[in-house]
C-alpha cells in the first residue's frame, strides 16, 4: 500500500491508467487519432520555426507525450511544440549557432535539457506557485508580441524570399523592398493552402484543417514536380529511432543558455498551466501545480534525449482532445503511437511538403494567440493592467523575444512589490445596525467620534513599515477632532513576525502616547500578544491593548473614548460606564459576571439584528479573507 501511494505521488497519470474504465476506451482512441492528425503538421511547422529538420518536430511529440501521460495530473492536457516556446528557442540559438546546422541542433537539444532541469528544480522547491507569477495582462501582451514576431518572420516562406534583416522592426521597414522578390509559384501554393484551411474550418470544422491544407498542397506539388516550379520543400527525412548525439560545441556556450532556459521554463510552465487549469475546471477536477512542473521537466528531458526541442502545453490540441471526448491520459499515448508510426515508417510522402504551406500553418496558428480586442478592453476595467500589457507587447516587438520576456517578468515583480509597498488603506466606520464598513462609500456609515479605525491592506514587512507609520500619523493629523483611540485591524497586515515591523510598532506607540492617543490592536490576539512581548513592548492597560476581534475592540473603546452625537454616551447610567471601564481593564474572557453582562448588553444595543455567535462567525470569515491582498500570485488560493 505504501508503494502504491509513493507511486501515485510520482506518477499520478499511471495511477489513473491503472484504474482505467472500459467505457473510456473508444472516446480516448478517437481523441488520440484526432490529436495526432492535428499535431503532425503543426510539429513539422514548428520544427521549421525552430530552425531544425522537420523530423525533429515529430521526435518532440513522441516521448514527451508518453512522459506526460505518466507524470502529469491533467487528464485533458496535450503537450507538444508550441509557438511561443519555439520562437524563444530560435531567438536564443540562431545567433549562437552562427549558421552551423549541426551546432544549431545540438544547442537546441542542450537548451531543452536545461529547461527540463530548471522545471525539476522548481518542482523540488515547490515553486508551482510560479504559475501565477505572470499576470494575465502580462501574458496577453507577451503572446501577442510573440505572435506578431512569428507572423512577420514567416512572410518570407509564404512569399518565397529571404529576409536579410534580423529584427522585426527592420523587416517591417524593409518590406516594400521585397515586393519585387515575390515568387509567384510559392505564393500560389501559399494561397491554395490558405483557401483549403479556411474552407475546411467553414464547412467541416471537425476536420484537421492544417493537415488537410498540407495534404492538398503536397499532393499538387508532388504531381507538378517541385524542382520544375522551384518551390522549396521539406526534403528527405531520415526516419527511424534517433541516434544519441553528444554536444560538440565550446562549453562556454552553455553559459549563454542558462538564463534563456530559465525564462523558457517559466513561460512554457505558465502557458501550460493556463491551459491545464481551464480544462480541468471545465471537467470538474483539480491539478497539482508542483507535479505539473515535474511532468513538464521530465517531458523536456525526454524530448532532449530523443533529439527534440522544448515543449509546452498545446491549447489547440488540448481543445481537440476535449471536443472529441477524451477522458484520460491514454489520449496522449494513442497520439504518440500514431505519430511514431508516421515517423518511423511513413516519412517518404512528407518530403514533398512545401515550406510555404508550413508558413501558412504557422501564421494561422499564431493568429490564434492574438487577442488585441482583449488588450484594448483592459482600458475600461484596469488602467494599470492596460499599460502593463501594452508595454510588454511593445517590448517584445522592439527588443526581441528574450528581452521582452525578461522585462515582462520584471514588470510583474515590480507591480507586485508596488502593491505591497504602497497598498491601499481605509478608515472604517459604523452604520446604524452596528456593522463596520469603509468610510466614504456609503453615507449611512459614520465615523465614531474619538475612535479612529484603520485598515492597512498588505502584510507589514520591513520595506513598508515606515510607510505604515507615516500613513497612520498623517491620518491622525488630518482629523478635525483628534481621536483618543486608534484601533488597527491586525488581521489584514500582521501576517508574520518581523523585527523591523515590531520596532516600528514600538516607535508608533510611543508617539501616539505622547499625543494622548491609546493604541489598540484588533485580531490575532494570541500572536500579537506574543510578538509584542518578545519585542519588549508593553501590552495591557499601560501599553498596547489587544482584543480578539474588531467588534470587541470597538465596543470597549467606545465606552472609554467615543462620544457620538445622539448615541447617548454622555447620558448613560454611571453604573454602566463603570462596568465598561472594568471590562476594558480586565482581559477579555475573564470579566466578572456583572461587567460581562453589561458588555453583552451594550453590544446587543449596538448590533441588534445579529447574535454574538453570528458576529464572531462573520468576523472569522472577514479575518480569513483579508489576511493577504489578492493578486495574480495568490488569486487561486483566495477563499470565495
Amino acid at each position: 500500500m505504501n508503494n502504491f501511494f509513493s507511486l501515485g505521488r510520482w506518477m499520478p497519470g499511471l495511477v489513473t491508467l491503472l484504474g482505467y474504465q472500459r467505457a473510456w476506451l473508444l472516446p480516448d482512441v478517437r481523441a488520440g487519432v484526432s490529436v495526432a492528425a492535428v499535431a503532425l503538421p503543426v510539429a513539422i511547422a514548428y520544427a521549421e520555426l525552430t530552425g531544425v529538420g522537420a523530423v525533429v518536430g515529430l521526435y518532440s511529440c513522441i516521448l514527451p507525450m508518453l512522459a506526460y501521460a505518466l507524470f502529469g495530473t491533467s487528464r485533458q492536457l496535450i503537450i507538444g511544440p508550441d509557438a511561443a516556446t519555439c520562437a524563444v528557442i530560435a531567438a536564443v540559438v540562431t545567433p549562437l549557432a552562427a549558421g552551423d546546422p549541426t551546432r544549431h541542433w545540438q544547442l537546441v537539444m542542450t537548451m531543452t535539457a536545461m529547461t527540463g532541469f530548471w522545471c525539476l528544480v522548481a518542482s523540488r522547491l515547490k515553486l508551482g506557485v510560479l504559475a501565477d507569477f505572470l499576470s494575465r495582462p502580462i501574458l496577453m501582451g507577451l503572446l501577442n508580441g510573440v505572435a506578431i514576431t512569428i507572423i512577420v518572420g514567416q512572410l518570407s516562406s509564404v512569399f518565397g524570399f529571404s529576409f536579410t534583416q534580423s529584427g522585426l522592426i527592420e523587416r517591417l521597414l524593409a518590406a516594400p523592398d521585397y515586393v519585387s522578390h515575390i515568387h509567384t509559384s510559392t505564393l500560389s501554393i501559399s494561397l491554395l493552402t490558405l483557401v483549403v484551411m479556411l474552407l475546411s474550418r467553414r464547412f467541416r470544422p471537425q476536420w484537421p484543417s492544417s493537415l488537410l491544407g498540407l495534404a492538398v498542397a503536397t499532393t499538387l506539388l508532388w504531381g507538378l514536380n517541385p524542382s520544375r516550379l522551384e518551390v522549396a520543400v521539406v526534403g528527405s527525412l531520415s526516419g527511424g529511432i534517433p541516434q544519441l548525439q553528444l554536444p560538440e560545441f565550446p562549453p562556454g556556450l552553455i553559459r549563454e543558455l542558462v538564463l534563456p532556459a530559465l525564462n523558457l521554463a517559466m513561460v512554457s510552465f505558465v502557458s501550460m498551466m493556463l491551459t491545464a487549469r481551464s480544462f480541468a475546471a471545465k471537467n470538474g477536477y483539480d491539478i497539482d501545480a508542483d507535479k505539473e512542473f515535474r511532468a513538464l521537466g521530465f517531458a523536456n528531458l525526454a524530448s532532449a534525449m530523443s533529439q527534440g526541442f522544448a515543449i509546452s502545453g498545446a491549447d489547440s490540441r488540448t481543445a481537440v482532445n476535449d471536443a472529441n471526448g477524451g477522458k484520460s491520459q491514454l489520449v496522449s499515448i494513442v497520439a504518440a503511437l500514431v505519430i511514431a508510426v508516421v515517423t518511423f515508417f511513413l516519412t517518404a510522402p512528407l518530403q514533398y511538403i512545401p515550406t510555404a504551406a508550413l508558413g501558412v500553418v504557422l501564421i494561422m496558428a499564431s493568429l490564434s494567440l492574438t487577442d488585441f480586442k482583449g488588450l484594448w478592453a483592459l482600458r475600461h476595467s484596469d488602467k494599470s493592467a492596460f499599460w502593463l500589457a501594452w508595454i510588454t507587447f511593445a517590448s517584445v516587438l522592439f527588443m526581441g523575444v528574450i528581452p521582452g520576456i525578461t522585462l515582462a517578468v520584471l514588470l510583474g515583480l515590480f507591480q507586485f512589490l508596488r502593491n505591497v509597498m504602497r497598498p491601499t488603506d481605509q478608515l472604517m466606520g459604523m452604520n446604524d445596525e452596528g456593522i463596520v464598513h469603509t468610510l466614504g462609500h456609503n453615507e449611512e456609515v459614520k465615523a465614531i467620534t474619538g475612535v479612529l479605525i484603520y485598515r492597512f491592506n498588505s502584510p507589514l514587512t520591513y520595506f513598508n513599515a515606515a510607510y505604515f507609520k507615516r500613513r497612520v500619523l498623517l491620518l491622525l493629523g488630518g482629523e478635525h477632532h483628534p481621536p483618543k483611540c486608534l484601533i488597527i485591524d491586525a488581521v489584514s497586515c500582521f501576517t508574520h513576525q518581523d523585527i523591523s515591523v515590531m520596532s516600528m510598532v514600538g516607535e508608533l506607540h510611543k508617539e501616539l502616547k505622547r499625543r494622548g492617543v491609546h493604541m489598540v490592536m484588533a485580531g490575532r490576539r494570541g500572536q500579537m500578544t506574543h510578538w509584542l512581548k518578545q519585542a519588549g513592548i508593553r501590552v495591557g492597560e499601560e501599553g498596547i491593548q489587544v482584543y480578539p476581534d474588531l467588534y470587541q475592540a470597538l465596543r470597549i473603546s467606545r465606552h472609554h473614548w467615543a462620544s457620538e452625537p445622539g448615541d447617548g454616551a454622555e447620558d448613560k447610567d454611571p453604573k454602566e460606564n463603570n462596568a465598561g471601564k472594568q471590562a476594558a481593564s480586565t482581559p477579555a474572557g475573564m470579566q466578572s459576571g456583572a461587567s460581562a453582562s453589561a458588555d453583552i448588553g451594550v453590544k446587543r444595543q449596538m448590533i441588534e439584528p445579529e447574535s454574538a455567535a453570528a458576529i464572531n462567525t462573520r468576523q472569522e470569515r472577514v479575518d480569513e479573507s483579508v489576511a493577504l491582498p489578492v493578486t495574480a500570485f495568490n488569486r487561486r488560493d483566495f477563499p470565495l
